[in-house]
């Protein structure tokens, strides 16, 4: 796609950030948007190359709106500043919703290329049963923690909230009770885009993701218990 055209756009829609900008400018957008399903649509076939399970995946539905959800937010700035997008087994690209990992990746004004998977703030069923799977494979564990490609490129889980104490029914002594505290799993990595170099983009997230894909297989074996996910 257009990435010093879309860097462009964002960078003025960061700065008119309102219904009016947004409603003038909507050819342009509508342009841009058409370029980056473009860009999903690849991302997926590249992806199905070594996931099947999300090789059909409907690139429409793994996009995010741009449009912001302010209903109870203190920001009310009507827009994102980015496009972003998720793709997971059956669409579900919402982690609270999916129980499972997702692949996702964002462009922002800045010029900027934001991506990485795993699981943002899974619900309760779904932290219990990855924290169990820390536990009964702690040696999967510990070796996709060192996959080579994986920690080259993301180092290691991103420490993004975290409980203080290990939670309980876990041994504090565990060798990754530091990991069993944390509220969120996602490995995730920025990079400075080379606006003038497009054909770079998608070979870099095939990359990429094709990293995290150990992290991805691991996290899809925990297994919910069906007790817990209906409680």
């Amino acid at each position: 796609m257009h990435l010093r055209d879309l860097n462009g756009y964002l960078q003025e829609l960061a700065e008119n950030n309102n219904r009016p900008w947004f409603i003038m400018n909507k050819p342009r957008y509508d342009i841009l948007r058409e370029e980056f399903l473009e860009l999903v649509t690849a991302v997926i076939v590249e992806l199905g190359k070594f996931d099947p399970a999300v090789k059909f995946c409907n690139p429409k539905k793994a996009m995010f709106r741009i449009n912001r959800d302010v209903r109870f937010a203190h920001d009310k700035r009507p827009y994102k500043t980015n496009f972003s997008a998720a793709v997971a087994p059956n669409d579900m690209r919402r982690p609270s919703m999916a129980g499972g990992p997702t692949y996702y990746f964002q462009l922002n004004g800045a010029g900027q290329l934001q991506f990485g998977a795993g699981e943002y703030m899974p619900p309760p069923h779904r932290l219990r049963a990855l924290r169990r799977h820390m536990v009964e494979d702690a040696a999967g564990f510990r070796k996709v923690l060192n996959h080579k490609g994986l920690k080259a490129r993301y180092g290691t889980i991103q420490n993004e909230g975290k409980l203080q104490r290990p939670p309980k029914g876990f041994d504090a002594d565990h060798e990754h009770i530091e990991f069993i505290k944390l509220k969120s799993f996602f490995i995730w990595t920025d990079i400075d885009l080379d606006l003038n170099d497009p054909d770079a983009l998608l070979p870099l997230l095939a990359a990429g993701f094709k990293d995290a894909y150990p992290l991805v297989q691991w996290m899809r074996a925990a297994k919910v218990d069906e007790e817990e996910a209906a409680a």
